[in-house]
């Protein structure tokens, strides 16, 4: 019998008829009503966004891997089955249709229940299709959750402004232009290096701070001239570039630029894509050359001078900058990191060993070899670098904190005081301050919360192994707080005057003066242990001018104080305190000898020593200089007094 639409069945016929526009029932199926329940035809739609990039060439994998990237950025990698299937999806076909056209185009006959199950059980998990039943084509599909990614995404040149910027700039990579280029590079640096001086022009910076202003902004232009370089690349080797932006790389801002169409080109088009940031700071390097010779101003050398240390951070493999891209594209592998764990677990026998194995076994000998070679150096430099900054983190804290209070005084000191420009330009010191501070925050919260979600996730089910790993733990962190309180880990560094006092409005631009040791019994020390032992000053350092004056911890020297007086009582001191300037120069205001004076008879030039004069104790003052000293008199008392 043939039940044909919604109409009545025929029950007169108990035997199953096929015919055109039903399905074939019996009379029992229709008699009890249990008819056949009759799947629709599915109609498979691609997620909103979704760009299919084709083979990925010059891979590293024994297998050919397609490359698909989703609207929200992520970039899947396909099987060819898979990557034939979403090829085949148009939102018009079904499955069976499907089948038809990847079946021919795969050369093994496929049907349209693999389709169905390719559909549900891979590309919709990936956020390639969009689940049956949804009206929108929007999908919510898991990202890799990387920790050394770009976060906050900004974009600044859309893709049709990047585009028209790679247009232009694309003529910068022809073969005769970047030798030209190279060679002019070499004669600046050997010019700059060996001949002018490179650090010439960033003490001059230094020397007037507002240069320093010039120099962050010629330092902002280049980084946007360096994704230029990556967008004209991308273009002059043949693929579309994206757009261009900005987020927060680690604890900086940076830019990006999307290239992920170069994954469709050949294994020399994605290298030069990698490369053309680096290739455009040389350009950018030889322009701001150019413009010192136009100008003879010399903080346009101290950005080329800057630009050196860009080009080798940017070429470091460490962490996702050109270096870890021009890496990956070398060993035909797009995600290093994510070949760090198998590899790992490849190393360890068992049932996840053996897996782990199959999947490091799909890359190629030479792609091995490249990637093992690199995570073997990248995971002891991790782990390096996390130990250092636990053992430095009470002096990382104490010179952040220290630095943040004074900043935030200094600036609202200006503001207080009228000064709006002081103030302001504060402000962006207090930037420059708080962005490697929040990056601290937050990379020290993902790697936390990383470590603890990965020890509960292999531990769980086995309470014996989680107590331990809390025993070891609380072990580890009891010895590590010890090292932090007593002292064993270094101290913070000392307070010095700001290099950029224009950026730290308010703060000191004296040198800190060196605190005084300090005896047992509380009182100063002297700096001639000669005379703090003997008390009637008939020792060999007794006549010492330089011995009185740092006995009661004077540190600025009195003027008209014989230089070689100081410099021949120096060797009789048989003890020098710490700090004192025996041998060596004063660091006391308006200093113009090297040794100090306390007597007034040794203060005459050419005059010797009538007496020799007693150690003043710690409750004397000393005697007045007939001169004027700009530092204030020692009288005794309180240690460090200077």
């Amino acid at each position: 019998m043939t039940v044909l639409g919604d109409g009545p069945p025929t029950l007169y016929d108990p035997g199953p008829v096929p015919g055109p526009g039903g399905w074939p029932v019996t009379y029992e199926q229709v008699a009890t009503g249990s008819l056949p329940v009759v799947e629709q035809p599915l109609v498979p739609r691609l997620s909103a966004g979704l760009r299919l990039h084709g083979e990925y060439q010059g891979s590293g994998f024994t297998e050919p891997k397609y490359i698909a990237r989703r609207g929200d950025g992520q970039v899947v990698q396909l099987s060819r089955l898979l990557y034939l299937v979403a090829s085949s999806v148009d939102g018009e076909r079904d499955t069976e249709s499907i089948a038809h056209r990847v079946s021919a185009r795969f050369g093994r006959e496929v049907s349209g229940e693999n389709i169905r199950y390719l559909v549900e059980k891979k590309l919709e998990p990936l956020g390639v299709t969009v689940p049956e039943g949804q009206e929108s084509d929007e999908v919510d599909a898991p990202r890799s959750d990387l920790l050394l990614a770009l976060k906050g995404h900004r974009v600044i040149f859309n893709e049709r402004r990047a585009a028209r910027v790679a247009g232009m700039f694309a003529w910068l990579h022809r073969p005769v232009v970047v030798a030209v280029v190279l060679l002019s590079a070499v004669a600046m640096d050997v010019w700059l290096f060996g001949f002018y001086g490179a650090i010439e022009p960033v003490l001059e910076v230094l020397d007037q701070p507002v240069l320093i202003l010039v120099v962050f902004l010629l330092t902002v232009a280049s980084l946007v001239f360096h994704e230029f370089g990556h967008a004209s690349a991308c273009r002059y080797g043949g693929a579309r570039p994206g757009c261009i932006g900005c987020g927060i790389f680690l604890i900086w801002p940076s830019m990006y630029t999307d290239v992920t169409d170069v994954y469709r080109i050949g294994r020399g088009g994605r290298i030069r894509t990698d490369l053309g940031g680096v290739y455009f700071n040389v350009v950018f390097m030889l322009g701001m050359a150019g413009l010192y010779f136009a100008t003879g101003e010399p903080f346009f050398l101290a950005a080329v001078y800057l630009g050196h240390f860009e080009i080798l951070e940017q070429l470091m493999p460490a962490v996702r900058l050109d270096g870890y891209y021009i890496l990956g594209d070398l060993a035909g592998v797009p995600d290093l990191y994510g070949k760090i764990k198998p590899i790992l677990l490849s190393l360890v026998p068992g049932r996840k060993g053996r897996a782990a194995r199959r999947e490091v076994a799909g890359l190629k000998k030479s792609a091995r070899i490249i990637v093992a070679t690199w995570v073997l150096t990248m995971v002891p430099l991790i782990i390096g670098e996390l130990g250092y900054g636990l053992w430095n983190l009470p002096r990382i804290i104490a010179t952040m904190t220290r630095s943040m209070v004074e900043q935030f005084s200094g600036t609202g000191s200006a503001f207080a005081d009228g000064k709006l420009v002081d103030g302001l330009v504060g402000v962006l010191g207090c930037l420059m301050l708080l962005i490697p501070m929040g990056g601290v925050v937050y990379l020290t919260v993902k790697i936390g919360g990383r470590i603890v979600r990965a020890a509960k996730k292999s531990t769980a089910g086995r309470p014996r192994l989680r107590v331990a790993l809390c025993v070891v733990l609380l072990a580890g962190l009891t010895g590590l707080s010890y090292a932090w309180t007593s002292g064993l880990t270094p101290q913070p560094l000392p307070k010095k005057p700001p290099i950029a006092p224009i950026l730290q409005p308010g703060v000191s631009t004296e040198e800190p003066q060196p605190r005084q040791a300090t005896t047992p019994d509380g009182n100063a020390s002297t700096s001639d242990q000669d005379a703090s032992d003997d008390p009637a000053g008939t020792g060999p350092g007794a006549d010492s001018p330089t011995a009185a004056g740092r006995s009661a911890g004077s540190d600025a020297p009195t003027p008209g104080a014989s230089s070689d007086a100081s410099t021949s009582a120096a060797p009789a001191s048989s003890a020098t305190a710490p700090g004192s300037a025996s041998g060596g120069s004063s660091r006391g205001p308006a200093s113009s000898t090297q040794g100090t004076s306390a007597d007034p008879e040794s203060s005459s030039p050419g005059t010797e020593p009538a007496t020799p004069v007693s150690s003043p104790t710690p409750s004397e003052s000393i005697p007045p200089s007939p001169v004027e000293t700009p530092s204030p008199s020692a009288a005794s008392g309180s240690p460090g007094a200077s």
